[in-house]
């Protein structure tokens, strides 16, 4: 596991802000970490971004991906997925929600929740879209999501099922959200396991 810059206690982020293309910008430093971590083959999983990261690392660097596991990932934008954003704005701003992301994000929190929330609200990120590199993936790909995603709909599952080139599997979990390994980390595990020990035996 890794945190990525900005993210937890990692490095802040730098002065210039995201991109549009900030994902496929990020998806080309996956490589490297698994190379100075030693790792020449790996199975990744990412939740949300890092489940984006995942996907745009096997299209684009095969030969070190062996399989995906992605929970709640992103290949395009949804009217959901900004309704949800905003909501967690208002929730920032008149909850708690700062303090419970502090626990993660320490220092890094307030600048990690406006890099989000800036980036995917800005008129231009509407159109952002990743489809284009799903029929590049060509290892077994296991596709989790919560029924009641708060930023997602089951278009963002039917869409890589049916794009990638490998092989798919999909999870719609009835009643989670968009964090399914906090609210319910043993069916997590059951599917990733199971998934697992299949493609990889």
């Amino acid at each position: 596991m890794y945190d990525r810059r900005g993210y937890g206690e990692s490095a802040p982020f730098g002065p210039v802000p995201r991109t549009v293309a900030y994902l496929e910008q990020e998806a080309l430093t996956v490589p490297a970490v698994l190379r100075a971590a030693g790792i020449g083959r790996a199975v990744l999983v990412g939740h949300s971004d890092g489940g984006t990261l995942a996907l745009l690392t096997a299209a684009q660097e095969p030969a070190l991906v062996g399989a995906v596991v992605t929970i709640g990932a992103h290949v395009f934008v949804e009217d959901v997925t900004l309704i949800g954003i905003r909501a967690a704005q208002a929730q920032y701003a008149s909850t708690d929600l700062p303090q419970r992301l502090a626990r993660y994000h320490g220092v890094n929190t307030k600048p990690m929740f406006r890099a989000w929330t800036d980036t995917w609200l800005q008129p231009a990120f509407r159109h952002w879209n990743i489809e284009r590199y799903l029929p590049h993936i060509h290892c077994p790909v296991l596709v989790l999501q919560g029924a009641a995603d708060e930023y997602g709909t089951a278009a963002q599952v039917e869409a890589l099922a049916s794009q990638v080139a490998g092989p798919a599997q999909t999870v719609l979990l009835p009643g989670l959200g968009h964090t399914p390994h906090r609210q319910n980390l043993g069916q997590v595990l059951e599917y990733s396991s199971a998934f697992l020990q299949q493609v990889l035996a």
